[in-house]
């Protein structure tokens, strides 16, 4: 077990440390976030019910709508897009197209699980990638300086927040061009509210938060991302074609240890060169590292809070996972691709 570096002052019941936004402390040293969802505990179980049966009767009735595939998968390689993934085509049956984000910094050993997973679970795939240069400048200027807004910021990384922007739109970008019904993600149950495990994509938000997200960036950037974003065109096009967005970790049962042994019977294995957050990609520790330096606290504590809370994790774990410290050859390893020479878009010679 790697040392922890524990904060001066945590939730006795949680993990969120003293440094995060707007916390409060009562005088059991608990928090004002595990004190507020005391109140929604006892209802927990008859949502993750509800949105179970809930789900059961979407897929029943976009099954016989998809002209071809019924979902479209958000596939890291990642332990929880793997387990989502495979619960997806052995409960329900579905015919389901993954697509990958290929960021330039996946773990050896989970492009391999990848390649196992979709052959194992007999599912079409898409490995999207975005040229190096493009990759490194989008990343890099992620990583100088917080683009994004504070409360984003509270829940994953600039980088993170970055890497998933392109994934949301490539997904839905592609169920709008096949006519899939279904994107489904795999969030962890602390990631994403169970009020949103289940949620028709509107697609005016879609718009705004598009044009959030690349204004967000200089306007060189900006324009060069446009290609992987949604055109102005789709919103009239296919605007009764936009999809309904799942994530049903939120609701089915959670267990890390549980997950990980299923998944190694299917041929995943767990990677060896990824952080303590991360089952898939070599970025991650650098992408907390510069987090943990502009902000003061860990961008994976609000999420592990909430699993703490909901018991799928234990708070030991959530330590370990939280204050360990980051692996300085995976920060220095990041550190080092991006200062590989290439300051615009153009390929060098």
């Amino acid at each position: 077990m790697s040392q922890v570096i524990e904060h001066p002052l945590l939730c006795r019941r949680c993990i969120l440390p003293e440094t995060f936004p707007g916390i409060k402390f009562d005088g059991q040293g608990v928090c004002n976030h595990c004190r507020r969802e005391e109140k929604n505990a006892d209802k927990l179980l008859g949502k993750k019910v509800s949105y179970r049966k809930k789900l059961d009767e979407l897929i029943a009735e976009c099954r016989d709508k998809a002209p071809s595939y019924d979902v479209i998968m958000a596939f890291s390689g990642g332990k929880d897009s793997s387990y989502t993934m495979k619960l997806l085509k052995e409960i329900y049956g579905l015919k389901i197209l993954a697509l990958t984000f290929d960021n330039h910094f996946i773990s050896p050993t989970s492009l391999e699980n990848i390649a196992n997973l979709t052959d194992r679970l007999d599912i079409d795939h898409i490995n999207f990638t975005m040229p190096w240069p493009v990759a490194k400048e989008f990343f890099a200027c992620a990583a100088k300086e917080d683009i994004f807004p504070l409360p984003t910021l509270l829940r994953a990384s600039a980088i993170c927040t970055a890497c998933i922007g392109i994934v949301k739109s490539l997904v839905l970008k592609t169920a709008l061009e096949m006519n899939i019904p279904l994107v489904a993600f795999g969030w962890s149950p602390g990631q994403a509210p169970i009020q949103s495990a289940i949620m028709k994509t509107n697609p005016m938000l879609t718009k705004k938060n598009q044009a959030a997200f690349r204004n967000g960036f200089p306007e060189d950037i900006g324009q060069r991302l446009e290609q992987y974003l949604i055109p102005d065109l789709y919103y009239e096009l296919y605007a009764e074609r936009f999809p309904y967005n799942i994530h049903p970790l939120a609701f089915f049962e959670y267990n890390e240890d549980n997950i990980k042994v299923e998944l190694m019977a299917a041929g995943w294995q767990a990677p060896e060169d990824t952080d303590t957050n991360s089952s898939n990609c070599l970025l991650n520790a650098y992408a907390n590292q510069c987090h943990l330096e502009r902000h003061g606290f860990h961008p994976y504590v609000w999420e592990i809070a909430n699993m703490v809370r909901q018991g799928v994790m234990d708070r030991d774990e959530g330590i370990e996972k939280i204050y360990a410290p980051q692996n300085a050859e995976m920060v220095e390893y990041a550190e080092t691709q991006f200062k590989v020479q290439s300051s615009t878009f153009k390929v060098q010679s």
